[in-house]
């Protein structure tokens, strides 16, 4: 017999409207479920009692028959969306006991739908990281594990919290955010589908900021079509967000036709450096054949500044991560550290409340965008922004989505990589251009690497064309198969 927990968003959707089971019912198998996978430390704070009042309320309305698009179906919330009167923590000791006055904007559109808040997931700390190991409350675990090894893996970061939560069926959607990869990489490594909207396409208004121009919500999911359901509710012009695009949002479910005959699919040769992991040139081959397979035309196409993307990442990040953290200062709210002057009192909450990665990554922003160096390094990454996004522009003259791998690896084990900070960087390497191009990327679970890990592929669409890129992604859902889930769960 099926479990509720099993079910998939879509699945638990049509049973709630079917009075299979109640929201509340459906709840209280996720608690369950989350009492049982504490140890995975996939949430930063639960909040048991305000679901089941959600669920209740949910119940009621579908009684009516007033169902929203999320109703009753009980999500992990990234620790970095401000929840009214839930702590907020972005992951940092600097907002211990932040509970803010007010709601987020995707939040408040979940919740709308009707949507049923499980809790707060972990994250790296202010969403900078590739592995959830930088997070103040400690790490999140991948409940997968590697065939004949124990060893605790990352879940990828920053939404490492989120992935690992509906990977291990403790939640039954959450959302993340992708800043340079941050939902498409977690995604791939927890073998769910995660989605980056173009930015613009979710209001980024109440989410606590890492860099403004780059910062985007979206969902994570058990596959492809929850990512559509999910991803319609978060949408939608914000007037209280100046980035927030003015544009309809589409039925994004409606879209997953599965007829993809004659469109036009790009594969960066770029994106196949030397070195690349025979198994993941594998896997993408075998992508291309299966879109072949549906109907669609395979091109190779040139993204010819992509080698300077994850340069120009690392300086125009951290740039605005110096910039929106200059807010944490102990005067207005979260921790401080008293000192014997304000001077003082500021250096020594810093010095406490953020932590090495956070630390690491203001330095370097204040560096590039100090006097004489501006225009050396800031004004410089801006430029060469500029082309990558003009790389991709004349790109989707010629293709219609571009299909590339997610992650260069498979889950990596814990503490492999936090000496290193420029081989943790590496892990963006196939996200970071879509994300300084502002363009929709979707992961989606295509296979598991010789070890038994969950490897993805990733679709980059033109800008708000979210449509194209989840009705191919459907194709290769279908023709991937993948049924795998982690042991524990």
């Amino acid at each position: 017999m099926t479990t509720l927990t099993d079910l998939t968003l879509a699945q638990a959707r049509d049973g709630l409207r079917n009075k299979d089971f109640t929201a509340r019912e459906l709840t209280e198998s996720y608690i369950a479920a989350m009492d049982k996978h504490r140890d995975l430390n996939a949430y930063i704070t639960e909040t048991p009692e305000l679901a089941l009042a959600q669920a209740a309320e949910s119940d009621a309305r579908l009684a009516k028959g007033d169902a929203g698009a999320m109703e009753g179906l009980p999500i992990g919330m990234k620790d970095l969306f401000c929840t009214e009167g839930v702590l907020t923590t972005a992951g940092s000791h600097i907002l211990d006991g932040f509970k803010p006055p007010y709601e987020s904007t995707v939040s408040a559109r979940l919740k709308q739908a009707g949507a049923v808040l499980l809790g707060k997931t972990n994250l790296d700390e202010f969403a900078m990281g590739s592995s959830n190991e930088t997070s103040y409350y400690g790490a999140s675990k991948n409940p997968w594990k590697a065939t004949g090894d124990d060893r605790d893996l990352v879940p990828g970061g920053s939404s490492g919290g989120s992935a690992a939560a509906v990977a291990a069926r403790i939640a039954i959607a959450a959302t993340g955010t992708d800043t340079g990869g941050s939902i498409r990489q977690p995604a791939a490594y927890c073998g769910i589908t995660g989605i980056k909207p173009t930015y613009g396409r979710c209001s980024r208004w109440g989410i606590i900021a890492y860099a403004s121009s780059l910062d985007q919500a979206g969902p994570m999911t058990r596959d492809v079509r929850d990512a559509a359901i999910m991803l319609g509710a978060m949408s939608g012009y914000d007037p209280k967000d100046s980035t927030s695009a003015n544009l309809p949002v589409p039925d994004f479910e409606a879209a997953l036709t599965g007829n993809i005959k004659g469109l036009r699919i790009g594969l960066p040769k770029e994106y196949r450096p030397e070195g690349l992991s025979p198994e993941i040139a594998a896997l993408w081959d075998r992508g291309a054949q299966w879109l072949k397979d549906a109907g669609a035309e395979v091109v190779e196409i040139s993204l010819p500044h992509t080698k300077y993307a994850l340069a120009t990442y690392y300086v125009i990040a951290p740039a605005e991560c110096s910039s929106n953290l200059a807010r944490y200062d102990g005067v207005r709210f979260g921790l401080r550290v008293e000192g014997s002057s304000l001077d003082e009192m500021y250096m020594k909450t810093r010095a406490a409340g953020f932590g090495t990665e956070v630390q690491r990554r203001i330095m370097m922003g204040t560096y590039v965008l100090s006097a004489g160096y501006y225009d050396a390094y800031y004004l410089k990454a801006q430029k060469v922004r500029a082309l990558i996004a003009q790389d991709f522009r004349q790109a989707f003259e010629q293709v219609d989505v571009i299909l590339a791998p997610t992650a260069p690896t498979p889950a990596f084990g814990m503490g492999e990589n936090m000496a290193d900070p420029i081989t943790m960087y590496l892990n963006d390497v196939f996200t970071v251009p879509t994300s300084l191009a502002g363009l929709p990327g979707l992961s989606v679970p295509a296979g598991l690497s010789a070890t038994g890990l969950p490897l993805g592929l990733q679709l980059i669409g033109k800008p708000f064309d979210e449509e194209t890129v989840l009705r191919v992604g459907g194709v290769i859902e279908d023709a991937a198969g993948f049924t795998a889930k982690p042991t524990l769960a």
